[in-house]
């Protein structure tokens, strides 16, 4: 059946949330001294909003031009990003750890007329580079109205978009009435993991069906408290603003990475979303913490896991759950997972994972301790949210259900292939990348390999030009092995396969910071620097205890037989990693050459 989307536009279904609730708390940010929030009412939001459109008509945007956003997620972004649609134009993102390069293709390449900045420092990025820039907007600091292009503030746009308004107060709801589903609302450049990134159209249309498609899971409700913390230049923050704008959900937004954990325990969100990333580094935390030590305290807590986690299999199993489980359970949940409950913030009710896949055991854990996580799967080519698991429907291992009325078929190779609302337009000023992203029917190629079972549940089994083969001719699934010995070692930051047209299977290992100097206090290493601790003989033998564990678990030709622990993390500034933290293999092998050469020496004959 058809999904009934109510509105024209990311602006109408705005106004429509203003008008139905313009006195109830909207979206937040830090308050001044960082220990709470300052709210906004939908009614303030809804003039500000208006003022920034209007302050952009002013300065020469019209419909369909492009508005550049280079900023960290805080509240000032979601503005921003409202304010360019209620303009009519179009919101082209950029990652604010873009290095100025690819800052530069992206913003000369959309076309944008203006650029919205965080700061001084980030508008350094296009300085002297050619574009269509006219203006940059600063939200932060001091403008140089000297610049080329000339600079002003967010309040000063703001301010002359009120002007603009006084004069002709129905300036924004003409050009509202202008819009309608087929214009485009953003252009999103997917980082990528190779070449140039390419700007993904999408258009009002799938921004409103995604906002009344979450409505229909069962996630957001107007009495929740979310935290949102992702990078809106993200399709998964912007999927997560429209159900946002059509349920009502209060919001508090702080992009602050490196402080979430701790004010999560301030903020007390019932709802979260986050890669699987965020996960990792709570479950390293708590499993290493809760095996330190001596004495009873390791013992309870892995009784309380496999205890959680007999109750989980039993769950996902559709098999009742024994009286004298239930109880062994309430008390494990008293003594081990009520504590990371409480550091989570207490009220955690919902917890969505997206943009790369969450390990099976990972999730098992989560779900042992009464924290289930949803998983969920989609592409910035189809607006994000394309599959989710729902409350009291959680299929562990799988990315849930279809979103509304999205149709899936499975290729003959295994490819997921999607068509719908949420699906793009195109590629920007690509026509052949367009067309070759179809099949002749209008489904969208997704590059993921899935399986979907009786019930409508898929599972991504991997990428498919991550595939594997090596030289004996074997298939192998990269992702599947990476995700598992991140389970077993909870010292994992990163792991990489490499096997392609290899004899064996390989693997470069980065080392959570935190966690692996934790493990180091307790002996010999302590007081070593990282670098130090990762080449010590000790921490491969940790290690390597850790994957002899995985590669029992794997199949004859799977099993990684050489390892190297890498002196350093994986990063975006290297190019090894995307801003969602995906792994950029090529970028990584060529950057680590020599590393992987060394584990091959010897395994073909010299001549």
């Amino acid at each position: 059946m058809a999904l009934e989307v109510p509105y024209r536009s990311i602006p109408d279904m705005l106004f429509q949330r203003v008008a139905k609730t313009p006195d109830a708390q909207a979206l937040a940010g830090p308050n001044a001294s960082d220990t709470g929030m300052d709210w906004l009412t939908w009614r303030q939001v809804g003039e500000r909003v208006r003022a920034i459109g209007a302050g952009l008509r002013e300065l020469g945007v019209g419909l369909e031009d492009r508005v550049a956003i280079l900023s960290s997620t805080r509240l000032e972004w979601i503005l921003a990003d409202l304010g360019i649609n209620v303009a009519g134009a179009a919101a082209t993102t950029v990652y604010p750890t873009t290095e100025p390069e690819d800052t530069a293709f992206i913003v000369a390449d959309s076309g944008s007329k203006v650029l919205i900045a965080e700061n001084p420092k980030q508008a350094l990025k296009i300085a002297g580079m050619e574009n269509a820039l006219t203006k940059v907007v600063l939200i932060d600091g001091t403008a140089d109205a000297g610049a080329t292009p000339p600079q002003i503030t967010l309040a000063e746009l703001e301010a002359l978009g009120a002007a603009a308004l006084q004069r002709e107060p129905s300036l924004i709801d003409d050009v509202v009435a202008e819009l309608g589903p087929e214009n485009i609302a953003t252009l999103i450049y997917t980082s990528g993991t190779t070449g140039r990134p390419k700007g993904v159209e999408l258009l009002h249309r799938a921004w409103t069906w995604e906002g009344v498609a979450q409505e229909d899971l069962g996630l957001f409700s107007p009495t929740d408290l979310h935290y949102l913390w992702l990078p809106m230049s993200h399709a998964f923050g912007k999927t997560l603003l429209c159900g946002i704008l059509h349920v009502g959900v209060p919001t508090y937004v702080d992009g602050r990475v490196d402080k979430l954990i701790d004010l999560l325990a301030v903020i007390r969100p019932t709802l979260m979303c986050a890669p699987p990333r965020i996960f990792e580094k709570v479950y390293n935390k708590t499993v290493t913490s809760g095996l330190s030590g001596t004495g009873l305290k390791p013992k309870i807590f892995t009784w309380a896991v496999a205890t959680g986690k007999k109750k989980v299999a039993l769950e996902q199993a559709g098999k009742p759950v024994p009286a004298g489980l239930k109880a062994q359970y309430a008390i494990a949940e008293k003594l081990v997972f009520s504590k990371l409950q409480a550091k989570l913030g207490g009220n955690l009710r919902v917890l969505v994972s997206g943009s790369a896949a969450l390990s099976r055991d990972i999730a098992e854990f989560f779900a042992a301790a009464n924290l289930p996580i949803l998983e969920g799967y989609g592409m910035t080519e189809a607006s994000a949210a394309n599959f989710v698991n729902r409350r009291g429907r959680l299929k562990i291992g799988s990315v849930g259900e279809a979103l509304g009325d999205l149709e899936v078929r499975i290729d003959t190779d295994g490819e997921v292939l999607l068509r719908g609302a949420p699906v793009m337009r195109g590629y920007h000023n690509l026509p052949e990348a367009t067309a070759e992203a179809f099949t002749e029917d209008g489904f969208l190629r997704t590059g993921d390999i899935g399986e979907l079972d009786a019930e409508g549940f898929l599972r991504i089994t991997d990428r498919k030009k991550d595939l594997v083969k090596t030289s004996g001719g074997k298939f192998i699934a990269p992702s599947a092995i990476e995700g598992a010995f991140k389970a077993v070692c909870p010292y994992t930051s990163q792991a990489i396969v490499v096997g392609q047209s290899r004899n064996f299977v390989t693997m470069l290992i980065t080392l959570d910071e935190d966690a692996i100097a934790g493990w180091a206090a307790e002996g010999p290493l302590a007081g070593k620097s990282y670098a130090e601790i990762v080449a010590a003989p000790e921490t491969h033998k940790l290690v390597e205890g850790y994957l002899a564990e995985l590669n029992s678990k794997l199949n004859r030709w799977e099993t990684v037989k050489k390892f190297t622990i890498l002196p350093r993390d994986l990063s975006i500034e290297a190019g090894e990693v995307t801003p969602s933290m995906k792994i950029k293999r090529r970028s990584v092998e060529t950057n680590f050459a020599e590393q992987i050469e060394k584990m091959y020496e010897g395994s073909l004959a010299q001549i």
